[in-house]
């Protein structure tokens, strides 16, 4: 069977993401000790922790931004522990960073337009793309997806931060991925705009799965069914929303003794 078989079948049971002892080591420093996570195709959890708990060091070994030093990382079946990030992402896996990673210079449509066009077969092309390519509606259907349609022709350097962590969602659904890894979404946004990346990320197609990890609390126990607390590298605790508000050692670790 070859090796586009194999993905295939492999794809079709199991888990989107399997994670198996894995430890990340920096130098003497362990982040990520021993971690054993499972996540189904379509779920969406949370990892939340303290400052230093070793939750986005978790995101970049299951992106391979920084392997693991021990352990395997399986995507859909499949074992990418050795892969580089854009043979990831070739599979379906996105992520969104804490810094943004946008095209400042540009419009929203023109930071979409290639972000689709990077994951299309015809990336490497130098044919001019028509409007009447369905790589155009698909950018598009992205731009009203987040709610961006208002200032789709706008610089993104004129947008405010809540638009600009809008547009980095749309990015990271470029392509159709199976997965998605959001590293701290609601990171500097405002009440409203809190509440407009709850709406966009509770409407996502509901078979593609995600990982978020955020300090509001109250934003990622309302976009998520399950829960993976991080403390000193190690997980702590795994439970649904509500089982981890009620927690007694949860609130005493990390909600200061209660959360309303």
């Amino acid at each position: 069977m070859s090796s586009i078989a194999d993905r295939m079948a492999a794809a079709g049971t199991g888990n989107a993401i399997e994670l198996r002892g894995v430890t990340r080591m920096f130098g003497a420093l362990a982040a990520l000790i021993d971690i054993t996570l499972n996540v189904r195709p379509g779920e969406r959890r949370a990892v939340l922790g303290s400052n230093g708990a070793g939750k986005t060091t978790l995101l970049n070994c299951v992106t391979g931004d920084f392997p693991p030093s021990a352990g395997t990382v399986r995507f859909f079946g499949e074992d990418v522990t050795a892969l580089p990030p854009h043979e990831r992402i070739r599979r379906g896996l996105r992520r969104t960073y804490q810094i943004s990673l946008l095209f400042q210079r540009l419009t929203v449509r023109d930071n979409v337009y290639l972000a689709c066009r990077g994951v299309s077969r015809s990336r490497f092309s130098f044919v001019r793309t028509r409007a009447s390519d369905p790589i155009m509606q698909s950018v598009a259907d992205l731009i009203s997806l987040v709610h961006l349609e208002s200032v789709a022709d706008r610089l993104v350097g004129e947008l405010a931060h809540g638009q600009q962590r809008q547009l980095e969602i749309a990015l990271a659904l470029a392509g159709a991925p199976r997965f998605i890894l959001f590293d701290e979404p609601a990171a500097g946004l405002s009440p409203n705009e809190r509440g407009d990346l709850v709406a966009i990320l509770t409407a996502l197609p509901t078979h593609i799965g995600y990982i978020i990890i955020e300090h509001d609390m109250d934003v990622a126990l309302r976009v998520v069914e399950s829960v993976t607390m991080m403390h000193n590298g190690r997980i702590f605790k795994e439970g649904t929303p509500h089982e981890i508000e009620a927690d007694t050692e949860v609130q005493q670790l990390y909600l200061g003794g209660g959360h309303d």
